[in-house]
């Protein structure tokens, strides 16, 4: 069996939202591992962005650069935006929580910052109860 998985895909690097949601996962993060979790935060901006912005913020995980957007794709979280009146693609902030045996148990799209990571952990303590 492997880890139980956390996976979270945030619209962009030093943004307000994307900033607060890094580091409410940095500051429950040792509560994760203990859980039996493992965090990655994904975007579509480049490692020498996700390195500055991991510096900064002291992330004790890591950030997955899918400048090709395969893994947006593949999780389906790109999405049409408005944006100053325009129309643009961008990601909708989404996590998604996979099981020790590699099955997708929950997932949280488009959704708020304030709370989330709490409940992300709730529901990876309740997997791991349940395992």
């Amino acid at each position: 069996m492997g880890q139980i998985l956390v996976l979270y895909f945030y619209p962009k690097d030093n943004t307000p939202g994307c900033t607060t949601e890094a580091m409410q996962f940095r500051d429950k993060y040792k509560d994760f591992v203990k859980a039996g979790a493992v965090v990655f935060g994904v975007s579509r901006d480049n490692m020498k962005s996700h390195d500055e912005f991991k510096t900064k913020l002291e992330l004790p995980f890591e950030l997955i650069a899918d400048t090709e957007e395969k893994m947006c794709h593949m999780f389906g979280v790109v999405k049409n935006k408005i944006m100053y009146g325009k129309k643009v693609k961008g990601i909708e902030r989404s996590t998604f929580l996979v099981g020790a045996d590699g099955i997708l148990k929950q997932e949280w799209r488009g959704l708020k910052v304030p709370g989330h990571v709490d409940e992300v952990l709730k529901a990876v303590k309740l997997l791991k109860k349940a395992a």
